[in-house]
């Protein structure tokens, strides 16, 4: 049984809303990024729960994580508006080329790649985009990898302060240090090093956490969801394959 078969792990539901872990591979809602996809998050979780669910944001296909759904029309306009007021803190987690900083502001614009409905678009308006890096573990792994003699990798926390296409992934690019397994904007010959060695070909970014204030009662609330198992054996194999 794939991922996308696998009954949907729900981090927290009450009547207002649910936080749901998305797998990696599978789109939030239908959308011209994909157009032969067949498995949706959506319509997944409405057959789960047996009830209508509205989506508030989205989260790449490539990205696993906590995807927020309103259960009636008015919560979401409310978690609609949070999310376009920055009211909504995502903390992330993610594997990248190279020993990044012990913690880094990057506040660099980005263009728009797509429009509202998902369709590519040409020389994009420039919008300001920032995201806060926040460095877990360093590892080298002595093994050659492109043009170097040992291979450099780290654990990091990303928290987007904006909310622009694919951020994390094109910060991640414009550092220098992208998230393995990112085919679009990553480096191939080190997404392909580890698969080869894990036997593992996804995107390492997954959404860890999400904080907002409740749309009806107005309480603090903050969702976890558990590291991926994928995750966990990366870490793994890092440990064991680096030096000391």
């Amino acid at each position: 049984m794939t991922d996308a078969q696998m009954p949907l792990t729900v981090c927290f539901q009450d009547d207002a809303l649910v936080v749901v872990d998305k797998p990696c591979g599978m789109l939030v809602h239908r959308s011209g990024i994909d157009a032969h996809a067949t498995a949706f998050l959506l319509q997944t979780l409405r057959d789960q729960l047996n009830q209508s669910v509205y989506p508030v944001h989205r989260l790449d296909k490539a990205t696993s994580g906590l995807v927020i759904f309103a259960l009636s029309s008015d919560v979401a306009r409310t978690l609609s508006q949070a999310f376009e007021y920055g009211e909504v803190m995502k903390t992330y987690e993610a594997f990248v080329r190279g020993h990044t900083p012990q913690s880094l502001h990057i506040d660099h614009a980005l263009r728009d790649e797509v429009d509202s409905k998902g369709r590519k678009i040409k020389n994009g308006t420039a919008r300001e985009a920032m995201t806060e890096l926040r460095t877990l573990t360093l590892w080298t792994v002595p093994e050659p990898v492109d043009r170097y003699p040992e291979a450099r990798y780290s654990h990091v926390q990303l928290q987007p302060i904006t909310g622009r296409y694919r951020q994390l992934r094109r910060h991640a690019k414009h550092i220098s240090h992208p998230i393995l397994g990112d085919v679009r904007y990553g480096k191939g010959t080190h997404n392909r090093f580890i698969e080869e060695r894990l036997g593992i070909r996804r995107l390492w970014l997954h959404a860890r956490q999400v904080a907002f204030r409740h749309p009806l009662s107005d309480e603090a609330l903050s969702v976890s969801s558990a590291l991926p198992g994928d995750f966990l054996r990366m870490r793994a194999w890092l440990d064991s394959a680096s030096q000391g």
